[in-house]
């Protein structure tokens, strides 16, 4: 076995290449049915020649606007790890710029047709490929840095969590040996304090009151970053049950989301969920607010299908929670049987 591991690049890439081949397998399997038929739009086969993969299509290609075509954006995993290297590597040997080399670095994680972040399995595939393409560079190496990232962004999307808390607490340590900015650090605790929380661990809150303040401090209530840790820090306060608060943020906050990223923008759609919940989900929650909660979800499934696609995980979330705020509305609205009459 040493001899292997050996010959495989040591520890860190053979570990990295196995992860890889078995992450792949899961999503082709994944994906067989969508991509019954069908060929990668890159090296036009429906098994790779090399590595006898099969397909997988995990963005909103083929299922957005209401329009189905199931041919687009169907790919091997190698297929798209292999051009979104040779794309970076383009960047980085003729030195065309920090712009440049981050519209590349884009292609690990975002479909080049429909320009969605992939997600699920799919993305959690290509992080392990793209950690298996750098991990053997050095650790202050700007790739390998935001390889270790990515891969951490998709074993949260594949849900293994025990992985991602690995990865983002080495990540964090990491980046605090090298000096890492203010804005940086907050990033990765961000990032942190969601993998406590789905793993259950009480620190999670706090974190992400924490890092709430800590970037309203740093660059104001209406950047980017304190707009999702907002979202995030809400959410925490609905899980709380602290419904309340999490409205009265919210409230303030879905405006500023919608001048800075835009109404259709997923952020925003995530905002507005949030709100629906911390709407309807109290034993407090009057009639008025379950019909507020009912119409603000379904015009946000609507929204959502035709921006990310019917598939994509925030579409089937936000179609669970409407099913639930109407079954919540008929049962207020559904007047309770008459008692029974006395028999004379």
């Amino acid at each position: 076995m040493c001899k292997k591991i050996h010959r495989g690049g040591n520890a860190e890439q053979y570990h990295a290449d196995k992860k890889y081949k078995e992450a792949v397998a899961v999503a082709v399997e994944a994906c067989a049915e969508d991509t019954k038929g069908q060929k990668c739009y890159i090296c036009l086969e429906a098994v790779h020649p090399h590595t006898g993969e099969g397909l997988v299509r995990g963005c909103a290609c083929g299922d957005r606007d209401g329009v189905l075509s199931p041919e687009l954006g169907v790919a091997h995993v190698s297929c798209l790890a292999r051009q979104a290297k040779e794309m970076v590597a383009e960047a980085e040997e003729d030195k065309l710029g920090d712009k440049v080399f981050k519209e590349r670095w884009q292609r690990w994680d975002n479909c080049s047709l429909c320009e969605q972040e992939y997600h699920g399995v799919v993305l959690c595939a290509l992080g392990w490929a793209c950690w298996k393409t750098y991990v053997g560079r050095p650790e202050r190496d700007p790739p390998r840095r935001l390889a270790m990232s990515l891969l951490g962004n998709g074993l949260c999307a594949a849900k293994h969590h025990e992985d991602e808390l690995i990865v983002g607490e080495a990540e964090l340590a990491m980046e605090r040996r090298f000096g890492a900015s203010a804005g940086g650090l907050l990033l990765l605790q961000a990032n942190l304090a969601i993998t406590y929380e789905a793993l259950g661990r009480p620190e999670a809150v706090q974190m992400k009151r924490d890092v709430y303040n800590g970037y309203l401090q740093l660059y104001g209530k209406e950047h980017r970053q304190t707009l999702r840790a907002t979202n995030n820090y809400a959410a925490s306060l609905i899980d709380q049950q602290r419904f309340r608060e999490a409205r009265s943020l919210l409230r303030k906050t879905m405006p500023v989301a919608r001048r800075v990223f835009g109404e259709s923008h997923e952020f925003t759609l995530k905002m507005r969920w949030s709100y629906a919940v911390a709407l309807y989900e109290h034993d407090g929650a009057t009639l008025d607010d379950l019909r507020e909660a009912v119409t603000a979800l379904e015009d946000l499934e609507q929204t959502t299908r035709r921006v990310l696609g019917g598939q994509h995980p925030l579409t089937v979330d936000i179609e669970g929670e409407l099913q639930r705020a109407r079954a919540a509305l008929a049962a207020r609205e559904t007047p309770p049987p008459p008692p029974p009459s006395k028999s004379v």
